[in-house]
């Protein structure tokens, strides 16, 4: 895995086997990271990153000079690689926290201009997913990036902006 952009560009990171995650792959995150470009003032950005798993897409928006990110990951150990790595590339605008994105969701209080979501394949509650992170989490202005398997289509939800797909892997952007 690497950092495609910013000030950490070309880094190279290998996160420890034993992290049940399934990453972004670099040329999915290039792709996606193309397209947020042009709708992100990352200085200005305050990220929430749900079944954040290795963390791949925060140390990317941290590079780019995301102003705050708060990862959430019910795995201690993806929760703990993430401290150390972020610790490791002097990203202190990354906060890892311990618990279930769902459960998070009902007791949070913050908005974010970027909320992104990589819950398992398997994940059956996209849809509440979906409605909890519009209802609660995301700004006015903010975009919601879900990303999952390409098969699976929300483009009848009233709330979807667009969708792109990279091999097996599709991005939904969802906004207020």
């Amino acid at each position: 895995m690497r950092i495609i952009g910013g000030s950490h560009r070309g880094r190279r990171y290998r996160a420890p086997s034993n992290i049940p995650a399934r990453p972004t792959t670099d040329y999915a995150k290039e792709s996606l990271f193309n397209i947020l470009d042009h709708k992100i003032e990352w200085d200005e950005c305050y990220m929430l990153d749900l079944f954040a798993g290795i963390g791949g897409v925060s140390l990317e928006a941290a590079s780019r000079g995301c102003a705050e990110i708060t990862c959430i990951d019910i795995n201690s150990k993806s929760v703990a690689w993430i401290k150390k790595i972020s610790d490791e590339f002097g990203f202190n605008n990354i906060k890892p926290q311990k618990l279930d994105a769902l459960k998070w969701l009902k007791r949070n209080n913050d908005k974010f201009d970027l909320v992104f979501a990589d819950p398992p394949y398997d994940f059956d509650k996209y849809e509440p997913l979906i409605d909890s992170v519009l209802k609660t989490a995301l700004k006015p202005s903010g975009l919601l990036v879900l990303e999952h398997r390409q098969s699976v289509s929300f483009a009848k939800h009233a709330n979807f902006i667009e969708d792109r797909t990279y091999g097996e892997v599709r991005f939904s952007i969802f906004g207020l």
